[in-house]
């Protein structure tokens, strides 16, 4: 196939270019594959919070800087990759791209992948975690105000502007961000996969809405160019002046016009995405002519999201040769050119700025057959995965890869940017789609279990995070972002996230088309697929997992749509985490021979409706050791349940001592699921406050009343421990006029305690006496019906009481001798409601020598602090 040229640029001359930059585009001192000084300066957050600033001295210092022009050979060296410094590296480094390039033809598109399966013919289950986060997503997305976010759009083409901006002091999308317009692209694709997904009207009619809205400012314009930032930015950006990505948010815009069409039709926004792109082929095209295909390169020493790869999804649609050659312009030589020649070299550099090069990179090996390509792409997941990932699946830290297996002395507030864990999961599955290997998938269930589903604020639209915290002691809502919110904040994760939330069904199911077709289903996700290739409806089930009954327990229904279903294959994971000693797989009734884990369980059959096919897979808890070799951290482990990550409420203790290691079900119990009947909250009512009795700080004593999810709510919460442990009830008021124990919610073994007669209550613990633990439930000393008294079982006629009305105010014991006294009765009478924090489904108790950690999932986190990973030893 001819290839169409940029002037005297032809394309044999953009991959001489290519191996040219690996040596020569050169490296950032900061290892951030661009030539800016500052490493620092690829932060999305920094470089944000240095445009708002007032600092002008700080902002000319940073920005004359911005690009570096060596002088000397030491400087020029200095911006090499280390593995290519001799000029025998560079010959090798040539000779070996030559050899890849060309091994095996390269020169046509590739085939044998896997097919995805098309988001139109699956649902999740409404009732389903997975389904529950989509609705909450979905919510978002209508709540949404289209002339908010078209605002920047219609300034900038001229139009006249209803409505008001998105312009919060710290919104990425208000009229002075250069950022401005990303979250838009990101809502295109978005709204496009959810309304694949779902078929709301609502939805469509908002989306198409906001498609016609750009037309009008792209015809307004009149030269294709569409953005919520005039061309100004791009003049910046080829005169080599600071200018905050502006490729980036093109990347944005181009891929949810693309989605539009691919998954909603719309050919108003195919021709806006062709139109745009021959603007930018013309623009470039413009600087190497008039200056040198270096000065391109040198003017993409920025972020430019994935310009590649969405212009290789273009051209495969449109067969047009033009979009080729200028997805092959957004390569980058300077990072791809390391993991050519296999050099694990990635530490300090930005992570999202690099991902979706990787991806693109994929999808150039999709289109043109380079195997060089595929190589990049498997080499780097392998990197990424065994030196540079967490227990949750996901990387990065301030933005940045560390030192290859040195992470635990990366645990810290801002680790995994969500916006990596979003692209990671696309690299994994391109490598699945190609290679079938169930490694991949089993990458994607971890990293989408406990990076993806936590990072929203349970049901509340909008509330999404940036960074995912992974230190000792940490909370979501404590970091250097913390909890967005719906209206302020449209950071690149808020866009990466509405995304993430709309395509949760896009890899539970891929499909291998041909006369006898294969369903391989990768994900175990209660959701329906109508698999026209197969012609049949099949419908998961996933029961709910729980640590009382470890296993996870799929049924799989089939319903035929033409009589009798096609005859196929259906290839189940059977994930790295299970065991074969108690799995079992039924077709009908009748079992099957389950396979190891780690590979697929191949079912054949002619469907007919009402086949049923079940899978019950053991899940058993294991230690996993974080990824850094140096001796002093082995000690650092991450505890999972199957795919699942357990982390400790704790605000900052993270040792565990423990007689073995080895046995993890001798310290390790699961919670019983009816524990939940016996949490108890204690309130009291003061005019308009209402107080909780609480542990504050190791003190027991009233604080604000506080809502669930919070970490106020944890401290606020008691275990009954009934004295008899024959009796059972199943709601706490059944309790009263019973003796009891109430222990600490998060710290599982320790107790309310007495000291005597008007001295504070204390936490015990199993060594503190036992009659001065016990209190009895009796009715409230204040007579009202819904309130309660505790009576010391060893002081009898002393209650516990509060000494003020007020935040702060200390519990004590205090002895009722006048029982006339009504000031004393309010204060030793308080409401018991339910517990205000609940265990989650999947809990257990962690038992050390020096204190227990309760252990719940990390995604379930709110408010509450935590710690993924235990300093782990033993006694």
């Amino acid at each position: 196939m001819e290839m169409k040229s940029f002037g005297f640029v032809d394309m044999p001359s953009v991959f001489v270019i290519f191996l040219l930059c690996v040596w020569g585009c050169g490296l950032a001192v900061g290892k951030e594959c661009t030539n800016s000084v500052d490493s620092w300066m690829q932060s999305h957050t920094l470089r944000f919070e240095l445009l708002n600033s007032n600092n002008e001295t700080l902002k000319n210092e940073v920005f004359s800087h911005y690009h570096l022009t060596p002088s000397d050979d030491a400087a020029w060296l200095n911006l090499l990759p280390r593995k290519i410094l001799r000029e025998e590296d560079e010959y090798e480094w040539s000779v070996m791209y030559r050899k890849m390039k060309h091994a095996g033809g390269g020169s046509e598109a590739p085939g044998g992948f896997l097919k995805e399966v098309s988001l139109h013919d699956v649902r999740l289950d409404p009732t389903s975690q997975h389904g529950k986060a989509q609705q909450t997503n979905l919510e978002y997305l209508l709540m949404l105000d289209s002339d908010s976010l078209l605002w920047s759009f219609r300034k900038t083409a001229g139009l006249a502007t209803p409505g008001e901006p998105y312009d919060a002091k710290y919104s990425w999308e208000k009229p002075s961000s250069e950022l401005r317009g990303h979250f838009v692209g990101h809502y295109l694709s978005a709204s496009a996969m959810m309304w694949a997904s779902t078929h709301n009207d609502t939805l469509k009619e908002k989306m198409s809405g906001i498609v016609s809205s750009l037309a009008l400012c792209q015809n307004e314009i009149g030269s294709g160019y569409l953005s919520a930032f005039p061309t100004l930015e791009f003049d910046k950006l080829e005169n080599i002046t600071y200018v905050w990505a502006p490729y980036y948010t093109i990347h944005k815009i181009l891929a949810g016009l693309l989605d539009q069409y691919t998954l909603a039709g719309s050919d108003q926004a195919f021709s806006m995405v062709k139109w745009m792109v021959e603007y930018f082929y013309k623009r470039i095209q413009n600087v190497i002519s008039k200056y040198s295909i270096a000065r391109h390169y040198m003017s993409l020493n920025e972020e430019a999201g994935g310009m590649n790869d969405i212009l290789y999804k273009l051209y495969t649609i449109t067969g047009d040769t033009k979009h080729l050659l200028l997805a092959h312009l957004f390569d980058k030589p300077c990072f791809l050119g390391l993991l050519a020649v296999k050099a694990d070299d990635i530490a300090g550099y930005h992570t999202n700025t690099h991902v979706p090069v990787v991806i693109g990179a994929q999808k150039r090996y999709e289109v043109t057959g380079e195997p060089l390509y595929k190589e990049m792409g498997i080499f780097f997941m392998d990197i990424v995965n065994s030196s540079h990932t967490y227990a949750t699946g996901g990387t990065s830290v301030s933005e940045f890869w560390s030192a290859p297996k040195r992470l635990a002395t990366t645990l810290q507030t801002e680790n995994e940017e969500s916006c990596v864990t979003y692209n990671m999961l696309k690299v994994s599955r391109t490598l699945f789609r190609w290679t079938k290997e169930p490694a991949y998938a089993d990458f994607y269930e971890r990293a989408l279990t406990n990076g993806v589903l936590g990072i929203q604020r349970g049901t509340e639209p909008g509330v999404m995070i940036y960074m995912l915290p992974l230190g000792s002691g940490r909370s979501k809502a404590i970091s250097y972002h913390g909890w967005g919110s719906p209206f302020d904040h449209f950071w690149c994760c808020y866009g990466t996230g509405i995304e993430s939330f709309s395509k949760l069904g896009d890899s539970i199911y891929f499909e291998e088309e041909g006369e006898t077709p294969s369903l391989y289903i990768i994900q175990y996700i209660s959701s329906s697929l109508d698999w026209k290739s197969g012609n049949v409806v099949l419908n998961q089930t996933v029961d709910n997992i729980n640590p009382w009954d470890p296993y996870l327990r799929i049924t799989l229904t089939f319903s035929p749509t033409k009589g009798t279903g096609k005859s196929s294959t259906l290839n189940l994971r059977m994930p790295i985490w299970t065991d074969s000693d108690g799995a079992k797989v039924a077709l009908n009734g009748q079992s099957l021979h389950p396979s190891a884990p780690g590979s697929f369980l191949q079912i054949a059959n002619k469907w007919s409706h009402g086949d049923t096919a079940t899978l019950q897979l053991p899940i058993s808890l294991r230690t996993e050791a974080i990824k850094d070799d140096r001796a002093e951290y082995a000690s650092v482990q991450a505890i999972l349940y199957g795919p699942v990550l357990l982390a400790a409420h704790t605000s900052g203790d993270w040792d565990l001592r423990t007689k073995s290691i080895d046995s993890l079900s001798d310290w390790i119990t699961p919670i019983p699921s009816s524990y939940n009947s016996y949490l108890v909250s204690f309130s009291q009512e003061y005019e308009n406050s209402t107080f909780a009795l609480a542990n504050v700080n190791q003190t027991i004593e009233l604080d604000n009343f506080p809502e669930a999810g919070t970490a106020a709510s944890v401290h606020a919460t008691f275990r009954l421990i009934l004295d008899d442990l024959s009796t059972k009830v199943s709601k706490a008021q059944d309790a009263i006029g019973k003796s009891v124990m109430l222990e600490l919610f998060d710290l599982p073994g320790q107790v309310l305690g007495h000291q005597g007669k008007e001295k504070n209550l204390v936490i015990a613990d199993s060594s503190y006496s036992r009659d001065k633990k016990v209190f009895r439930l009796v009715p409230g000393l204040d007579g009202k019906t819904a309130s309660i008294s505790l009576e010391s079982e060893s002081d009898k006629g002393c209650f516990v009481y509060s000494t003020e009305s007020e935040v702060d105010a200390i519990l004590k014991l205090g002895c009722n001798t006048d029982s006339s006294n009504v000031g004393f009765n309010q204060a030793a009478s308080f409401v018991m409601k339910s517990g205000i924090s609940q265990y989650h489904p999947i809990s257990f108790v962690a038992q050390g020598k020096d204190r227990n950690f309760l252990l719940q999932p990390l995604s379930s986190f709110m408010d509450e602090f935590y710690t993924p990973y235990l300093n782990i030893t033993t006694v």
